[in-house]
């Protein structure tokens, strides 16, 4: 088992760089459409994987079992393409705030499936955990949706919601058919194939939309490719191999809190009292579904 110390500095910077994803791609989709957004991050992400596999890890074989190719067109397909590319659609609706923490409500989903297909044990700690995460969630959320729902922000609420379930699906098809694999390749080749399906949506209902080349622009496609996206997916397969898929999935409920406060300091997205007892409520399920009360026995 790897170092826990190690593995909670992995989560903090997944968390932080994922979080501070959502805001940018929101400025992204300022300037880009979203297909062609998404589909320029994914690109630049496995193309940098590859050239430092090329490059960094010699040793590294670019190559997989024929048998092995299904199964990541599958994942790519699920994973970058179905996920994201819903994400990002949804996001012409939504605030990324908003977006981030329907969209992870995936732990939920991901302990129900790991439960019932890698027969992982959702212990009653880990209940309890995503319990007070769901109900920091819904703080985050509840308000704005009984307050301000409207048709377009509900359809972007359904497409988020269906993003979480798709990754759900991907995580559990990762433990099952791909976690014997070279890692990194693995991550480059799932950007690459599930970016030719958002290719394809680019040119059917975005071509000949104009893109803005500025900064702004520039800087959002590129970290969210390359940090987001190539940096990021790599630790998330890392933490799905050395740790339980139940513990990975509910240490990400801390992304949607770092998603609001960057959307509340870059896009001035709005900040409530009732989003901030949510963060707690969510920081303080991730503490209960992780921390060890060998004393208590409750919680044995």
């Amino acid at each position: 088992m790897k170092s826990n110390a190690m593995l909670y500095v992995l989560v903090l910077i997944l968390a932080l760089s994922w979080g501070y994803s959502w805001p940018l791609m929101k400025i992204g989709l300022a300037y880009i459409e979203p297909f062609t957004f998404t589909f320029l991050r994914f690109i630049f992400g496995g193309v940098t994987l590859i050239l430092f596999i090329l490059i960094f890890q010699k040793g590294t074989s670019l190559r997989f079992p024929a048998s092995q190719w299904k199964h990541l067109v599958i994942f790519g397909m699920v994973q970058t393409f179905a996920v994201f590319g819903l994400i990002t659609y949804a996001m012409l609706f939504i605030d990324a705030g908003k977006t981030s923490i329907v969209l992870y409500t995936m732990p939920i989903w991901t302990s129900i499936l790991a439960a019932i297909f890698l027969k992982e044990n959702l212990s009653r700690q880990n209940i309890i955990g995503l319990i007070f995460g769901v109900i920091g969630l819904g703080l985050i959320i509840g308000e704005d949706i009984y307050y301000d729902s409207t048709a377009n922000g509900m359809i972007g609420i359904i497409l988020i919601l269906i993003a979480s379930i798709l990754w759900a699906f991907a995580n559990i098809y990762f433990r099952l058919y791909l976690t014997e694999q070279p890692q990194l390749p693995i991550t480059a080749y799932q950007m690459l194939l599930g970016s030719i399906g958002l290719g394809v949506c680019a040119f059917i209902f975005e071509r000949g939309s104009s893109i803005t080349w500025n900064i702004a622009s520039i800087y959002a496609i590129l970290f969210t490719g390359v940090i987001a996206s190539a940096l990021c997916f790599s630790l998330w397969y890392y933490l799905l191999r050395n740790i339980s898929t139940i513990t990975a999935a509910i240490s990400t409920l801390l992304v949607p809190v770092f998603a609001v406060l960057f959307g509340y300091w870059m896009l001035e997205e709005p900040l409530s009292i009732s989003m901030l007892i949510g963060g707690g409520f969510v920081v303080f399920g991730i503490f209960i579904s992780q921390a060890h009360f060998k004393k208590i026995p409750f919680f044995r």
